[in-house]
């Protein structure tokens, strides 16, 4: 029995109970316990830790707290009570059967006597029920899960073929916001506006000392409408001119030659970002003027598509090991391969890195530096090394639920750990020399903080992650992560000492 201690004492006293009606005007009550049977069924079985369907149903309830704060809800006397203002306004037995079925039809008895007692809830709606169940139960075991609204979904998916804005992103480097990304048939470079321009204004708005989310909001906005853009260009004039935001086709990787490198920014993963990766690579081996080293830039890269992020990784490394999935459901335990036939073989590779790069970026960034064929540079990364499955549920909306964990090539968990660099760029230009002139001597300054992080399993405790990424604290990436880059491309010596030995 689910003992949640949340009731006032006043509550235990309190001989009143009051049973919901059958039915409640308004409120779709079958359709709601359609949704909470539908989502206890698929949750408890595949949820990375173990769950009992009870649990589930009980944390959901607490979504009517959040919905009106007035209301409280547990259990006392060995009944699920709901109280308003200390006052009990239903209470019942809690299903003797622990099946998703039962303490669907529970949950949603409970939230009819709520819809009645508060105007709250009423003004939520029948979507502001559902989704408060999900958004609390979520806040109880996993803040990655979640529930989709009807609707949204369709929107979601909108969204990955295309987006309207000018076609471009921007990061803030040294309090200046600059363009890092720009896509090659968008609104803004038909404009004049290239990547190393720094933005100076956006509609007479100043941007100097701004986050660049905050400046990404200023530069979005209707189809058809137009945003003025003031910035400072590669030749020191300022120029400005108004853009004109466009339905585009969603780039996720932007290519650029720099010195004698070819620098590839991957702002995210979606379903052609291999494609997208591919064709560059192509040209430049394929051209008289071939590039010393690749340089795969993933920082502010928060992920997307763990597949594409694998297919990636497969264009650079031989046959092998990417990454594996580890789950409590056996469907959810799976090995991504690389088959083979790598593009650039024997050219160095650079993969940087900042405290912003998570998920499927940082499965690329593992997957490279411990099969020995990039170095990453930069700083610790995000941690987040989770993987969802999905199910659609009966009202249409779509439930995202943890059920794996990804390991890296060498068997360490990315999940809270994170991508601990081979060079470290944010401890300062002084440690940094240091670094780097060790590298040239042929020695490996970060060795045994690397070593120490490739030997984790998984659970990591939470004293050991905090050790690990002292070794680099995550932050910001800034532009001396290039020239660390170049650097090391031009002095084999020091890329061959920073690169992790062969796996065993």
């Amino acid at each position: 029995m689910i003992r949640l201690g949340l009731l006032f004492l006043l509550l235990l006293t309190i001989p009143v109970q009051a049973e919901p009606p059958l039915s409640t005007p308004g409120f779709n009550a079958e359709l709601t316990a359609e949704v909470y049977a539908a989502a206890l069924a698929f949750i408890a079985p595949r949820a990375l830790d173990p769950v009992t369907v009870p649990q589930l149903a009980v944390w959901g309830l607490r979504g009517l707290t959040a919905l009106d704060p007035d209301l409280v809800v547990g259990e006392s006397g060995g009944r699920l009570v709901l109280a308003m203002m200390q006052r009990t306004i239903y209470a019942a037995p809690p299903p003797a059967a622990a099946t998703p079925q039962a303490w669907a039809a529970a949950v949603v008895s409970i939230a009819q006597a709520a819809w009645t007692a508060s105007g709250a809830v009423r003004r939520a709606g029948t979507q502001g029920i559902i989704q408060s169940f999900f958004d609390e139960m979520f806040n109880h075991f996993d803040p990655y899960s979640r529930y989709v609204p009807p609707g949204r979904a369709a929107e979601e998916e909108a969204e990955g073929q295309g987006s309207v804005g000018i076609g471009l992103t921007v990061a803030a480097i040294r309090g200046a916001i600059v363009v890092t990304a720009i896509s090659p048939d968008g609104p803004a470079i038909d404009s004049g506006l290239r990547v190393g321009d720094r933005i100076v204004s956006v509609n007479g708005e100043p941007t100097a000392g701004q986050e660049s989310a905050t400046v990404a909001e200023w530069l979005a906005g209707a189809e058809g409408s137009a945003v003025r853009v003031v910035w400072r260009a590669h030749d020191g004039r300022l120029r400005r001119a108004d853009v004109v935001h466009t339905v585009a086709r969603s780039h996720t990787v932007f290519a650029e030659r720099v010195a004698a490198m070819l620098v590839l920014r991957l702002t995210g993963f979606s379903r052609d970002t291999d494609v997208e990766v591919d064709d560059p690579l192509t040209q430049a081996f394929s051209s008289r003027r071939q590039p010393d080293g690749i340089v795969l830039d993933l920082r502010g890269n928060r992920g997307g598509l763990l597949a594409e992020a694998v297919a990636v990784a497969a264009e650079l490394l031989p046959a092998g090991v990417v990454a594996t999935e580890q789950g409590r459901d056996p469907a959810a335990n799976r090995v991504w391969d690389s088959p083979g036939g790598e593009l650039a073989k024997d050219v160095p590779v650079i993969v940087l890195v900042d405290g912003r790069t998570a998920s499927a970026a940082e499965v690329l960034a593992a997957a490279l530096a411990d099969r020995g064929r990039a170095v990453v540079v930069g700083s610790s990364t995000f941690g987040k090394g989770l993987v969802q499955t999905f199910t659609t549920l009966p009202d249409g909306g779509e439930l995202f639920v943890t059920w794996s964990r990804v390991l890296a090539p060498r068997g360490w968990p990315i999940q809270g750990l994170g991508v601990l660099p081979q060079v470290c760029t944010s401890l300062g230009i002084d440690a940094l020399e240091g670094q780097l002139q060790a590298l040239a001597s042929g020695v490996q300054p970060m060795e045994a903080a690397i070593e120490r992080a490739r030997k984790i399993r998984a659970t990591v405790p939470a004293a050991e992650v905090v050790a690990i990424r002292s070794a680099c604290p995550a932050a910001e990436g800034r532009e001396l992560d290039l020239e660390v880059a170049h650097f090391l491309i031009g002095n084999p010596a020091a890329y061959a000492a920073a690169l992790l030995p062969p796996m065993r």
